[in-house]
């Protein structure tokens, strides 16, 4: 016989509604009742029922993930990996199921909105590589909560990482070291990209350095062959830098593969620094000089502000900074001898 609420009502002592409460998680009911009800409900072997919650409640518990790959990496992307794991740990602690939003389920060309409101979600966490596609400022534009990162919709939750101050940081290092030719391979158009570009200029700008034209390169983010490509045009300059920053750290890959074909080490020969401080490149050698981006943080306030905001309307919209920290590995030293 399936066991019911009325049975982990019985156990613990308490009406079948002050145990619907907890369940619900109502306001009114204290932490320890809370406690009590969950810990009888697995002893006993009682779930809730999905659907009577949701008809009880007017709310799914179910929170929608769009994670907007043009480049197919999917969960294998180590940045966003790690953002969305902590997402994900922060929601189900709160109680809450994960569902992927897509528009290519069973080919029926629903869009991102549509498949939002067919999955019922309460809420959705937008991480995309380009915030700009139509159908994507649609979803932001919609009636449905929402939390973007790295970037910023108009009366919209966001988190953002502090890439400005990230990247001023790198450059300052560079400068420290002596460098005085340091170029730039940036990332796909977008506000990451701009405030690591404004960082990089601010800096130099700072220390009175000018940058010479063709010393920031467009590359593309994840993706290495770009970014060897970025490196070898630098390289055949007559003005050649002696240290490069890559998109990100996966990008330095393709830095070191460019070098290597010119026969040049990595620093002795050139410096390199990458972005994100994700564990490969510190298991590189040399070790990557970075930017560590505290995605554990950034996933972990998304959940919070997304389900803030379902389980509130009054609850407010804010834009959480999140600090970066400079990682100094091995790829970023001093000027090589007798280079100006």
């Amino acid at each position: 016989m399936a066991v019911t609420i009325k049975d982990v009502s019985a156990r613990c002592g308490l009406s079948v509604s002050t145990v619907s409460k907890a369940f619900n998680n109502y306001s009114d009911i204290s932490a320890e009742t809370r406690e009590l009800v969950h810990r009888t409900a697995r002893e006993i072997g009682y779930f809730p029922n999905a659907i009577a919650r949701t008809l009880k409640t007017n709310r799914s518990y179910n929170l929608g993930v769009l994670f907007n790959d043009e480049r197919q990496s999917g969960l294998t992307h180590a940045f966003f990996a790690s953002l969305l794991d902590a997402f994900k740990r922060e929601s189900e602690r709160r109680g809450y199921d994960i569902t992927f939003i897509n528009h290519h389920i069973a080919r029926t060309g629903m869009t991102y909105l549509e498949h939002c409101r067919y999955r019922n979600v309460d809420g959705v966490f937008i991480a995309c590589v380009d915030f700009g596609i139509p159908e994507v400022v649609e979803l932001g534009a919609s009636d449905i909560p929402c939390v973007t990162v790295d970037h910023k919709f108009p009366g919209r939750s966001a988190v953002v990482s502090d890439n400005e101050q990230g990247m001023r940081m790198l450059t300052e290092r560079a400068i420290a070291l002596g460098h005085r030719r340091i170029a730039m391979a940036y990332g796909d158009p977008a506000m990451v990209t701009d405030s690591r570009v404004s960082g990089y200029r601010r800096a130099m700008e700072q220390a009175g350095l000018p940058i010479p034209e063709g010393y920031l390169v467009k590359s593309l983010y994840d993706l290495p062959e770009l970014s060897r490509e970025a490196v070898l045009k630098l390289m055949k300059r007559e003005d050649r830098p002696t240290c490069i920053f890559l998109p990100d750290d996966h990008c330095c890959l393709g830095a070191l593969q460019a070098l290597q074909e010119l026969g040049l080490r990595v620093p002795e020969d050139v410096s390199i620094a990458g972005y994100d401080g994700i564990e490969m490149g510190q298991r590189l050698r040399p070790k990557l000089t970075t930017v560590h981006q505290d995605t554990g943080t950034m996933g972990t306030e998304a959940a919070r502000l997304l389900i803030g905001r379902v389980e509130s309307p009054n609850f407010p919209c804010e834009t959480i900074q999140v600090p970066v920290m400079l990682l100094n590995g091995e790829s970023l030293s001093g000027v090589p001898g007798g280079v100006a």
